[in-house]
Parts: structure tokens; sequence; C-alpha cells
């Protein structure tokens, strides 16, 4: 049986781990001998670049070194690195690292909170700090701090307007994810998580970010984990099933699936109500039931917004091996706390969502306590 908090994926990669971000499946690496010659190469981008040996010439070999140098540097003092990933987008994946982020620093943890969506920074908005700048200084970018224990980084910080458009090719997109891991200081005892939130799909920035991270981790493994979201229909779940075998292929260990987004539930008491005619009765109906049925308004109510495919997240996650972390409800609490850029659950105690969100943080951090963790569960 699997472990159910961390999945070790056996399988090797298929692609060398120094190859281009744009390589084909299958790279056997550019400063391999067969560079530009085996079958792997044909129709790579990178094939005549590789085959005159520009990235194996003693000039592009010491800029990897000292590249390498760089990231093991910045991220020497961060105990775990997450990537919150899915296929699909719109699933909740900034949702769940900026509730995740925040939970985590709300237990005293010092915890990075890290947008690499380049695109589309959700990110400032959510943990609360939309508007902020970050300062450069000898020791790089310093990030801007939601609360004490929540440092963030993200494109938005950079922005000269916060509707700007960002139109990047894939290179330019990488080269600030390096910046980012290379350049950010996050402060002095380092990190106890860093949570990465990423865009969707298998793009060039989830290869770039998890190469970088391979060279950053001096113990051979890069990331320490993946949290794959998901919506319980089909139309997610074949995306991320593409996103459960990019793991697999690239090695990353899967910490779990998240069912986001499980079934609408609110107490009856803060929903609202429309007669035939569309005309909001929300007051009459509300005086009724505590007129006749007070215990009504305390119940929750629940339905099913997305139609379950099959066996759902659960089974999909049992069928790749993986454990699966529950299940999250669509809760008005828990998207107007991304809305204030609050912590949900310190914000909303009772809320239907807090003990699932709860609970699957306490599954991260038992799959990956930090040092003083460890060594209290061997004192006790």
């Amino acid at each position: 049986p699997h472990n159910h908090f961390v999945h070790q994926q056996s399988e090797k990669r298929t692609m060398s781990s120094a190859a281009p971000s744009d390589a084909n499946d299958g790279c056997v690496g550019p400063t391999s001998q067969e560079a530009g010659k085996a079958a792997a190469c044909a129709g790579c981008p990178n094939q005549g670049a590789c085959s005159t040996g520009s990235f194996s010439s003693p000039a592009a070999v010491a800029a990897k070194e000292k590249e390498k140098a760089n990231l093991q540097k910045a991220l020497s003092e961060v105990s775990h690195v997450v990537l919150v990933l899915s296929g699909k987008g719109g699933v909740g994946k900034s949702t769940v690292s900026t509730q995740v982020a925040q939970s985590l620093s709300s237990r005293g943890y010092s915890v990075g909170l890290l947008d690499v969506d380049i695109c589309g920074p959700s990110i400032p908005r959510m943990a609360g700090v939309l508007g902020r700048e970050v300062h450069q200084s000898q020791s790089g970018w310093t990030p801007v701090y939601a609360n004490p224990n929540l440092a963030v980084m993200s494109i938005s910080f950079l922005l000269e307007e916060g509707d700007a458009a960002v139109v990047w090719r894939g290179p330019r997109k990488n080269g600030l994810i390096k910046q980012f891991l290379t350049e950010t200081d996050w402060g002095v005892g380092g990190l106890d998580y860093l949570i990465i939130d990423t865009p969707p799909g298998t793009s060039d920035e989830h290869i770039s970010i998890v190469q970088y991270l391979n060279d950053a981790r001096s113990s051979g493994q890069g990331a320490s984990g993946a949290i794959v979201v998901t919506t319980p229909e089909e139309v997610s779940l074949a995306d991320v099933r593409k996103e459960l075998n990019f793991c697999k292929k690239t090695s990353v260990p899967v910490l779990g699936v998240i069912e986001n987004m499980s079934g609408l539930q609110t107490r009856v008491s803060d929903m609202r109500f429309m007669n035939d005619e569309s005309n909001d009765c929300t007051s009459d109906v509300l005086s009724l039931l505590k007129e006749k049925y007070p215990e009504v308004l305390n119940m929750m109510a629940i339905t099913d917004v997305f139609p379950s495919a099959g066996t759902g997240p659960e089974g999909m996650a049992n069928k790749f091996g993986v454990p699966y972390l529950g299940k999250l409800p669509l809760d008005p609490n828990l998207l107007k706390s991304c809305e204030d850029g609050v912590s949900f659950v310190d914000q909303y105690p009772s809320s239907p969502g807090t003990a699932p969100l709860n609970n699957i943080v306490d599954k991260l951090i038992l799959a990956l306590p930090v040092e003083d963790d460890e060594e209290d569960a061997m004192q006790t």
C-alpha cells in the first residue's frame, strides 16, 4: 500500500534535467555526445544549437554551473517546496495556494507564497497585498508580507498598472521565474514552506520550474511535492489526469489530490430567495421560517453544482496511486475570504469549508514535517 500522504514516484524521468525547457520528450541533454544527433532530437527547436556544441562549450557549462549554484544558495534555507498544480484553469489553484499558505502561517510556520502565473497573477488580491511594491536591496528582492509569517512574491508587484497585460513568450517568462527563485530574499531563518502557485497546464513554466528546483535541491529531489487541484466533473478530470502524468514523468511526488468546489454548502439563514416572478422575497421567507420553523435557519443547504464523473476525483487518485486529500465545498465565506485577502480559517472558524481545509493542512504538515515538528515528535 502506498503512503497515504506522500507518494514517491519511482519512474525515472524521460528527459534530462539539463534539457532546455522547450526540448522534445526523451531529450538526451545538450551536453551529451548524442546531442543534436539522437532520434529524440528530430524536430526539436534546439537541435541546431546542440549539434554545434553551443550548450556544451566551456562558457555555456560554466554559466550553467553558476546558475545552479545561485539556485542552490537561494533555496538552501527553504525546508519544503510545494507546487500547486492542475491541468485545468479555473479550478481554484490560487484559492488553495493562498489559503493553505494563510493557514500554515497562522499556525506559526514561516511561509513563502510565490505566484508564477505570469499572465494571470491572482495571489496579491487573495493574500490582501494588492497594490504593494517589492524593494530591491543587496540581498535581492524583498517580498511583500501579508502577515509576519507570510511573504508573497508576484509579477503583479512589478507592474506599473494593475490591469496591464503581460504579453511574453516562454523564454522571458522562464527568465522571470528563475529570478524569483534566485533573487527573492525570504528573510533571516528562511522558510518552512514555499508554496508555488502555477498556471494551468503542463507548459514551459512547469517544465522550467521543475528543472530549476532539481538544480536547486542538492539532495537530487527538486520539489518536495505537488498538490493537484480539480473539480468533480469529467471536463476537469480529463486535464488533471494529464497533470498527474506530468508529475510521474518529471518525478515530482504527488502529495495528494484536492476535490475543490465539491457542492455548494451554506446555512439557510444566509440564503436568498426569489418568488415565481423573480422578485426577491428573502426577508419574507426568513421571517416565516423564524416564526414557524426556527430550527431550519441553522440547517445547512447543500447542492451539487458540478456533476461528479464516475468515481470522481477520489477514484482518479486511487487509480494513479496517489493520496486523496479530501473535498473543499463551494463555501461563500471561502470565496469572500479570497476577495477580502484574509485567512479563511481564522475569519470564519465555523464555516462549512473550515474543517475540510484544516484537515488538508494537517495532512500536508504530516507529509512534510519541519525540523522542529520532527524533534517534538521524537521527544513525545
